[in-house]
């Protein structure tokens, strides 16, 4: 419980705050709604980035102290007001044209306008998104230094032929694919967005393997041995997650104050569960479950290149990245049962 201890206390404040907002639009019943749709986003945020807690942990486990810490603090504050605010802000801003502070008027005062501009965005976001959560699902099937494998004959198949190179070629045909499924309008934006995705992904892995090998002194190894590269990948890769809830937030209602104040809690938990993960050691104990996660990114990946054309249900979403979950679960407690000299 001590690991979700501030949680909790941000969810009490957060939910004070939305049901004040809520009374002061509309008195009770506005108040009992607000809080009831902020829970809602919560768990629907949750549901969503689980698979995005397991693959932080898997990450950062490997950090020394300093690192771990500030992504726990610096981290959780781009998460919750970076990634769930001021992010699609400046989707909105970019695609209008308008300065932040008129964006948030928008939103504040016009909510349906500022949906339908975020909404027109999605093609674009969905490339992006779906580019780099797709190198990061592709990269661990390649990894040849990796020794565990849950899918045995698919994977030691794929990862003795797949390399860095034909994950981003296969990423790049995947973004092609998808453009072919955009009106000819939006063509150029989509590969656009994709070829960005693609981009910072191989941009934060260069910047990453570049402080390892050249890192000196002891801000060198500081930084090498957390990785400002790692932490950046990840706070990208949060990216790449919240932009999806903050679609399907827009699906339940259009304030964006409910939604912020909701989507923050369930960023919270999603950070108070990573460093569960970690200090409870549960990937170690749990074999499978890293890769129930990566397996759930690429699902993720394929939904939103398939979501430029098609509406993909927000309960499809969230329930096929926890599908992978739970099967990767019980096959690791089936795992436990079959070697327990291994535990």
């Amino acid at each position: 419980m001590k690991h979700f201890r501030i949680s909790i206390i941000v969810t009490i404040v957060l939910m004070g705050l939305a049901g004040w907002w809520g009374y002061n639009h509309g008195g009770m019943s506005a108040a009992i709604t607000a809080l009831w749709i902020t829970g809602v986003l919560g768990v629907m945020e949750v549901s969503l980035s689980f698979d995005n807690a397991v693959v932080n942990a898997s990450v950062l486990k490997n950090w020394n102290a300093f690192w771990q810490k500030l992504f726990l603090t610096v981290g959780i504050l781009v998460a919750v007001f970076g990634m769930r605010l001021i992010f699609p802000l400046a989707i909105v801003a970019a695609a209008t044209g308008l300065d932040m502070i008129s964006v948030w008027d928008m939103a504040l005062k016009t909510p349906e306008e500022y949906s339908r501009h975020l909404l027109g965005v999605h093609e674009e976001v969905a490339a992006f998104g779906g580019a780099f959560l797709l190198l990061v699902f592709l990269n661990f099937l390649f990894d040849e230094e990796k020794d565990v494998h849950w899918i045995h004959w698919f994977e030691e198949k794929v990862g003795k032929y797949g390399t860095e190179s034909l994950a981003v070629l296969l990423t790049l045909v995947a973004v092609v694919l998808c453009v072919q499924m955009v009106p000819e309008a939006k063509r150029y934006t989509v590969l656009y967005s994709g070829v960005i995705g693609t981009a910072i992904y191989v941009g934060v892995g260069w910047i990453s393997s570049l402080l390892e090998e050249e890192g000196h002194g002891e801000v060198g190894k500081a930084v090498a041995g957390g990785s400002i590269g790692g932490f950046l990948y990840l706070e990208v890769l949060d990216a790449s997650f919240s932009f999806d809830g903050v679609i399907g937030a827009f699906a339940i209602t259009s304030d964006v104050v409910i939604i912020m104040l909701g989507l923050a809690i369930g960023a919270m938990y999603v950070r108070s569960l990573t460093v569960y993960l970690v200090h409870k050691g549960t990937l170690d104990e749990f074999i499978y479950l890293e890769h129930g996660a990566h397996y759930a990114i690429g699902i993720l990946a394929l939904i939103m290149f398939a979501s430029v054309k098609y509406h993909i249900p927000e309960w499809f979403t969230g329930l096929s990245g926890v599908a992978f979950i739970a099967v990767s679960l019980w096959s690791s407690l089936k795992y436990k049962k079959l070697h327990p000299q291994e535990s």
